[in-house]
């Protein structure tokens, strides 16, 4: 079954199988490069001499600059890192010694323990040091030395050592293949160390057309150069861009004063509409905390209570009004209307969650000032005598449990219950929690109708504030009651790497939604209560529903166990070489009965909708936060696909994909998306850039022969060794300050529209 394609028809059974994907064809590779000969090299030695190589500075030593076994240090902070890693000796050090297991944590390797090992060894055969009883204080800072040597041609030798254990000067494919599983151990690419046989076979297969069983320094040299090619154009464009970006620098930001005003003022008109509401509503809190404060002052009951029952009443009422105000930014529904009329240039509605919690510190803030002034006024001894114990505390803490509905901690599962109530953190407690709002409200009211200053009805304000609020909020709650519940058939489930479950659904008739929407997800197998928000990843224009489901929690656990358990899986052996993924398929001539039964609701706004709206686009994903976005890539590559000419396309006119995960296997949850942008965006619309945070920064000796595998690979057959698509994965984290310089010269006077997740909706 086409994953691209997938009909409602089709949904009726499941079998877990294996699906097998083949490799691309090999395409051979046009030119390779020009090998330099072997005579042009000075013999390798071992000796603790300096090494030098008898030629001049080339491409592939001007790209070992950034060949390094250290972090970066800043130049002329060389002795301060010495400092640090001397600091570092003298505390893990026995008998001034320090030893091989320690020698990582020692110069900053800690997480490369193996790696750092190799590299020790290295560093002594160098010098022809016993390192049996450990080395030296005066050792290490030789150490030290080599591997800061600003002499290319050294650190390449001691790079090329790690490789060749037995120091014979050739590394042999066994030498090869252990290098690349120590590089894959040290950043945590567990797929490419299981082919780290098939990657030393390519190297070799490059390295050694002759087949002699072995390659040397010179040829692996080579290699390096061919590499540093495109990396040096790369760099090149970049400083050139960067140039471009320093000559375009506008008068008002030439000077420290022109600059300041300018980027406040580009502050406020970015953030207007944030400002406008925030200063609107603490002036609202201000005038009515003053109001009430000067309207208790006049009154005879300041005489005996003082300062404290002003307080006390001022924020009393503040309390009231952000009571009534907190049900406002969860109207799920009315704000996915509002988000489509004039009130959505004005109020940024994006932003209701964030304001939800604010006015819930609010809430806790007043609640607190409030009994703590009417506790120091004394009041309790003059009127707590003749009145029952439940007014008492009615009168001390009534509000209490705001403060625990609005604690973030609790859906962040941070609260750690004792073993018999654990399970009550996490989203369960903030989910019933929140439930408990009923319960909250009545309390508040009860409070406010007896207090004791105020006798008469109408001025006992409290039910006033909440009630219409409550009115509003009941009623959307009430219709949600019945909106239209949609069950599902499951047409496809697929369990990747890193607990995500993705569930492709069969789409109701008539359920239309936006890229960018979200949707609510129940599982009566699991919980007939609980509905969970997931981003939808397939496109307005699929015929089908897909979500993906990272397992964080119980319920998401419980839905990943319950489709996990569903089927046993086929005993099939996979071929070697081939990517291997586990998924459960409908199939139309069995019975499902045995499989979770999953019913949706929605679909609701979110603030990715509106990206239509803008020329180009700049989409952030962190992990699978990247959900909403896989929606919009899908619909932009289908309208690509559609209408031939740009002019008929209702899509941005170019979209920038920035996709940061910190495990290999993550790519594996949209792989299909990432080939179907190199199979079908033809015009290039789609600019896609994967990043690997496990892997080292390109330049650093524990992701060296990775780069290579991965340039040989890709330049041989097209497809990533990181990620196992067409698209390039980068290591370590993008340096934003170019990315958006690179923006900003590329579309310079175009709206540009950014949107960044961190987690899934």
């Amino acid at each position: 079954m086409d994953d691209r394609r997938l009909y409602r028809g089709d949904s009726v059974k499941w079998i877990l199988e294996r699906i097998e994907i083949d490799g691309m064809a090999d395409v051979p590779m046009d030119k390779k490069p020009e090998l330099v000969p072997k005579e042009s090299f000075q013999k390798r030695k071992t000796s603790g001499t300096k090494i030098r190589m008898g030629r001049t500075d080339s491409g592939a030593s001007q790209g070992l600059r950034t060949l390094r076994f250290l972090d970066r240090t800043r130049t002329g902070k060389e002795e301060d890192a010495w400092k640090d890693i001397e600091k570092r000796f003298n505390q893990h050090t026995v008998d001034g010694r320090l030893f091989k297991d320690k020698f990582g944590v020692c110069i900053g390797m800690g997480d490369s323990k193996e790696f750092a090992g190799e590299l020790f060894e290295a560093l002594a055969r160098r010098r022809n040091i016993s390192t049996k009883n450990g080395v030296t204080i005066e050792v290490l800072r030789e150490f030290w030395e080599d591997m800061t040597n600003q002499d290319y041609d050294t650190r390449l030798h001691i790079f090329f050592d790690m490789c060749d254990k037995n120091g014979d000067g050739m590394l042999s494919e066994d030498e090869v293949k252990e290098v690349l599983v120590m590089s894959a151990s040290a950043n945590k690419l567990a797929k490419f160390k299981q082919q780290a046989s098939t990657y030393a076979s390519l190297i070799m297969e490059e390295l050694d057309p002759d087949h002699q069983g072995y390659i040397e320094m010179w040829q692996l040299e080579a290699l390096l150069r061919g590499m540093v090619g495109s990396e040096e154009d790369k760099k090149k464009n970049c400083k050139k861009s960067q140039t471009l970006a320093r000559t375009m620098i506008p008068k008002q930001y030439r000077t420290p004063m022109g600059k300041f005003v300018s980027k406040n003022s580009e502050r406020f008109l970015e953030n207007w509409r944030r400002i406008l509401v925030l200063t609107l509503w603490m002036c609202v809190n201000i005038s009515l905390f003053t109001w009430k404060f000067y309207q208790y002052k006049k009154r005879a009951a300041f005489q005996v209570m003082g300062y404290c029952l002003c307080c006390a009443k001022g924020a009393a009422e503040i309390l009231k009004f952000n009571m009534a105000l907190i049900l406002l930014p969860v109207l799920r529904r009315t704000l996915t209307k509002l988000r489509e009329s004039f009130l959505g240039t004005i109020i940024p509605f994006d932003d209701n969650i964030n304001f939800h919690k604010l006015i819930a510190l609010c809430i806790a803030i007043a609640t607190l000032v409030h009994t703590l002034m009417h506790t120091g006024c004394n009041f309790l001894f003059g009127y707590v005598g003749n009145r029952p114990w439940y007014y008492r505390h009615l009168d001390d803490n009534p509000d209490d449990f705001s403060f625990t509905l609005a604690m973030h901690s609790f859906r962040r599962n941070v609260v750690k219950l004792p073993w018999p109530l654990h399970h009550l953190a996490g989203f369960n407690s903030f989910w019933y929690a929140h439930h408990l709002l009923a319960l909250v409200y009545v309390l508040l009211i009860i409070h406010g109708y007896f207090i004791f200053l105020t006798r008469q009805w109408n001025k006992k304000t409290t039910w006033m504030y909440i009630a219409a609020p409550m009115f509003v909020y009941t009623s959307e709650r009430i219709l949600t009651l019945y909106d239209r519940n949609y069950k599902v058939s499951i047409i496809k489930a697929v369990i990747y790497t890193g607990n995500v479950l993705a569930l492709y659904m069969s789409r109701p008739p008539g359920f239309k939604y936006k890229s960018g929407m979200y949707l609510f997800v129940k599982c009566p197998d699991i919980s007939n209560f609980e509905w969970h928000p997931f981003s939808i990843t397939s496109a307005p224009g699929d015929d089908y529903l897909s979500v993906h489901i990272r397992t964080l929690g119980d319920w998401t656990t419980e839905l990943r166990n319950h489709f996990a358990k569903a089927c046993e899986p086929k005993s099939t052996q996979p071929r070697r070489g081939n990517l291997v993924r586990m998924e459960t398929k409908a199939y139309s001539d069995t019975d499902n009965s045995g499989f979770p039964n999953v019913v949706i609701k929605g679909p609701y706004g979110a603030p990715a909708q509106n990206y239509k709206k803008y020329d180009i686009l700049l989409l952030i994903g962190l992990g699978i936060g990247a959900t909403p976005f896989i929606s919009i890539i899908k619909d932009i590559v289908n309208n690509e696909a559609e209408f031939d000419s740009a002019a008929d396309r209702k899509c941005p006119e170019r979209a920038y994909f920035y996709w940061v995960t910190r495990e290999q296997g993550s790519f594996d949850w949209f792989k299909g998306v990432m080939d179907d942008i190199a199979e079908y965006d033809h015009n290039h619309v789609i600019e896609m850039h994967n990043y690997l945070t496990s892997v080292y920064e390109e330049g650093d000796a524990r992701s060296a022969l990775i780069g290579m595998v991965q340039s040989l690979q890709h330049a041989k057959n097209g497809v990533d060794v990181v990620s196992e698509s067409r698209i390039r994965t980068h290591f370590a984290r993008p340096n934003w300050k170019k990315v958006f310089a690179h923006l900003a010269t590329t579309h310079p006077s175009t709206r540009i529209g950014d949107f960044t997740a961190e987690v899934q909706l």
